[in-house]
């Protein structure tokens, strides 16, 4: 029973991996340092983040 308890909680779990954190490098404009851009952003907009 505790195998059938344990899939019915990861089915409700679906939402939270469309999700992937990211991180960019990124240039200060004012500095000149480069510093670190995270966001979450959905799995199929990543490329778009990138680009």
């Amino acid at each position: 029973m505790a195998k059938k308890v344990v899939a019915t909680l990861q089915a409700g779990k679906t939402e939270g991996r469309a999700y992937s954190k990211v991180i960019k490098m990124v240039k200060s404009p004012k500095t000149g340092a480069y510093v670190f851009d995270e966001q979450m952003v959905l799995n199929e907009d990543v490329k778009k983040f990138f680009k």
